[in-house]
């Protein structure tokens, strides 16, 4: 059996991230940010906007790179948002004013285009994209968006974006929410349109979150099952760092994953067992039988995971998270130095059950499941730890299992 030791050592593509230092300056008060979106929207556009949007981003506390495989994932909503004041235009155009880039982008819903260079934009138009190909009319709306969830940290900002995009126009053009059927158009957009052939799981978790709950989410049937999370504390860890290139290295990891399912007569590796990889592991080289066991063995460790919390046990819990990182390090290669490190200085904490890498990985983010009070103690220690390795400041703060992507209305009136 492989012990599906890395394959190569490509940290390259690896950049220092200083911007999420300013995530301990960044407003986390989700009402403060509601204010920032309505006053610029007010300034903007000379009235009150007609309603507030919130979308929610996300950690998946284990269950990685095994949505596009229609496995389990046990992701949950968290209390850090993209938040957007919207009003109705009487034209077809979508205008778009980013309160945090200081950058403004406008969508022509009759002539939608793909622009040569990759910006924020293309998650609005492609989820307007995907919302006409559903055979759905599009009303115009302008509409500022902030929020407080890192860019390119693992935490699904571009998830939350287009939840948010869909939520607003759903809302204003009178179209009917289905968060299922919404998650499924913001995937198509980040595959077909964005060229990011992720899973559903992060559109879903930001539809469909509940507030103290995660989501076990079969991928295959797309059920939503809440699971109350323990009385524990979920810590995000953002490593300041950031790796270019992630989407290829992400696109590389689901055609290795589609190519070990088909070396094994499979659509899909759901249907694996371990027998059935050992039977065929000759057929395909070290990678793609290393990606093909990752998989199997997350799947079990995401069931496990529900019967650990069902059973109110963050020890076994924290002992399934740990497991979950080392194969995602060592058998799906999607670990970095610095996510390994802090993940290393966490479990070096008495007060840790159990940390692991999150998101696509290359850097960003990971998480950290501790006891209740005993966070501020948590951080300091492995902030200093972690410095300590790395020479980089980590921002680290609580996150709160959240509700999912929602819409105010508000009152009509003219701005003085």
């Amino acid at each position: 059996m492989s012990p599906c030791n890395s394959s190569r050592d490509d940290q390259t593509a690896i950049i220092h991230y200083k911007e999420s230092r300013d995530m301990k300056k960044m407003d986390t008060d989700f009402h403060k940010l509601n204010k920032r979106v309505l006053k610029t929207y007010g300034k903007k556009f000379e009235v009150s906007p007609d309603a507030l949007v919130s979308a929610p981003g996300r950690v998946n506390l284990i269950g990685e790179y095994t949505d596009f495989n229609r496995g389990f994932v046990l992701p949950m909503a968290i209390d850090r948002y993209l938040v957007m004041a919207l009003g109705k235009r009487e034209d077809e155009i979508i205008r778009v004013i980013s309160e945090d880039f200081k950058e403004e982008t406008s969508v022509d819903i009759n002539a939608l285009a793909k622009k040569e260079k990759h910006s924020w934009g293309d998650y609005i138009s492609g989820s307007i994209w995907a919302l006409k190909k559903n055979g759905c009319n599009v009303h115009g709306f302008n509409c500022v968006i902030s929020g407080n969830i890192p860019v390119g940290a693992g935490l699904s900002s571009s998830a939350a974006l287009e939840m948010a995009v869909l939520r607003a126009a759903s809302w204003i053009s009178g179209i009917p929410w289905n968060q299922t059927e919404m998650a499924k158009l913001g995937q198509l957009a980040e595959n077909r349109w964005v060229g990011v052939n992720c899973g559903i799981m992060d559109q879903l978790t930001s539809s469909a979150g509940k507030k103290g709950h995660a989501l076990l989410i079969d991928c295959e049937t797309l059920s939503v099952q809440p699971c109350p999370v323990p009385e524990i504390s979920v810590l995000v860890m953002d490593t300041a760092t950031r790796r270019n290139l992630v989407a290829s290295a992400y696109n590389e990891r689901r055609q290795q994953c589609l190519t070990a399912a088909g070396k094994m007569g499979l659509s899909s590796l759901r249907g694996a067992d371990m027998a059935l990889l050992e039977k065929n592991r000759s057929c395909m080289d070290a990678d793609t039988s290393n990606r093909a066991e990752h998989v199997i063995k997350e799947n079990i460790r995401v069931l496990d995971a529900v019967q650990a919390m069902e059973k109110n046990d963050p020890r076994k819990l924290g002992k399934l998270i740990y497991k979950s990182h080392e194969s995602l390090r060592d058998c799906f290669d999607v670990s970095s130095p610095a996510l390994n490190d802090i993940v290393e200085c966490s479990m070096e904490e008495p007060a840790c059950f159990g940390a692991r890498m999150t998101g696509a990985g290359f850097g960003g983010c990971a998480i950290a499941l501790t006891e209740k009070g005993k966070e501020q103690e948590f951080i300091r220690n492995v902030s200093l730890c972690y410095e300590k390795k790395t020479g980089l400041e980590p921002a680290i703060y609580v996150c709160s299992p959240s509700d999912g992507v929602a819409v105010k209305t508000l009152k009509k009136s003219l701005m003085s």
